[in-house]
């Protein structure tokens, strides 16, 4: 699932290609797409003859904001927008079109089919679902060692799934949150309330400078993911620990091994993060065939 860096990547591109232009009419062929209104015909009324002011984010939400309304949208695991000419040939699975005034088409196109799109009036988006329950943002004042602190240190969770969890911190996923933890020389499965002053400093530290990076690469494309322009992000050339599984720690040259925390698929060096007292190594559990989003069979990937 495209996180922060693919979704703000997605957001600038976007932004440069459709801010300006006026929807003509919208064609809709997956109607569970449209999460609200419940009728895609109404989805595809509302928004004829909208201009497109700009595209902001929240969390891993899209924010299309359009004179009147506003669209969020959510790519899920592998929706992708484009934009092109009226007459070129519609891709398979391309689910969704917003025909432009220009003579252009801004298509949404989603394999996997869990992308959503919800409409609102300016404001209105943040007071219900899905925006609702999101937490602080990353680059935001906010967003301090102090409030990550204040917001998860009294508890006795993991710190993996918590730093997963929208609700506290948006737009971390599996990828950034194995690097942040590596960066800041944390075991995923030490708990939060274990976790001293300088540790949440650190990791404060390395979430931001995880994020910054990637969002100046482009993101990381793992399986599917591109930009608006079709462009592929680069950081995953400079991830540390993520998918490089059996290989050496770039910092010290140990070993780096890849397990399950909550049903994730998790990557840590061996002698930089440091596991739990009464922790199972690693190398001795069972083994956990995960599934094609880095999760275990019969679990929720978080969102």
């Amino acid at each position: 699932m495209p996180e922060l860096p693919e979704v703000e990547t997605v957001r600038r591109t976007l932004s440069e290609l459709v801010a300006g232009k006026t929807i003509e009419r919208v064609t809709v062929h997956l109607p569970r797409i449209i999460q609200r209104p419940a009728e895609p015909e109404a989805f595809a009324a509302a928004l004829a003859g909208r201009t497109i002011e700009s595209v902001e984010r929240r969390g891993k939400f899209l924010r299309l904001l359009l004179d009147g309304l506003v669209l969020v949208s959510h790519l899920r695991m592998e929706g992708r927008y484009g934009l092109f000419r009226e007459e070129e040939p519609v891709e398979k699975h391309t689910h969704v079109l917003f025909h432009f005034t220009d003579g252009t088409t801004l298509r949404y196109k989603d394999v996997r089919q869990f992308g959503t799109m919800h409409l609102f009036e300016p404001g209105q988006e943040f007071a219900l679902p899905p925006l609702n329950r999101l937490g602080v943002e990353p680059f935001s004042e906010a967003f301090t060692s102090s409030e990550l602190r204040r917001m998860l240190s009294h508890k006795s969770t993991r710190i993996k799934p918590l730093l997963l969890n929208q609700e506290y911190v948006v737009g971390l996923g599996n990828i950034y949150v194995d690097e942040a933890l590596f960066l800041a020389r944390i075991h995923p499965e030490r708990t939060a309330d274990s976790l001293t002053r300088p540790e949440w400093q650190r990791l404060h530290e390395a979430i931001l400078l995880t994020l910054g990076q990637a969002v100046e690469a482009g993101g990381s494309s793992i399986k599917s993911y591109v930009n608006g322009q079709g462009e592929m992000g680069m950081f995953q050339h400079q991830l540390s620990v993520y998918g490089r599984q059996d290989q050496p720690c770039p910092s010290c040259g140990g070993n780096i091994v890849k397990f399950a925390v909550t049903g994730r698929g998790t990557h840590i060096c061996v002698r930089c993060q440091r596991a739990p007292r009464g922790t199972v190594a690693p190398s001795k559990r069972r083994s956990v065939k995960l599934s094609q989003d880095g999760s275990a069979p019969g679990k929720t990937a978080e969102r």
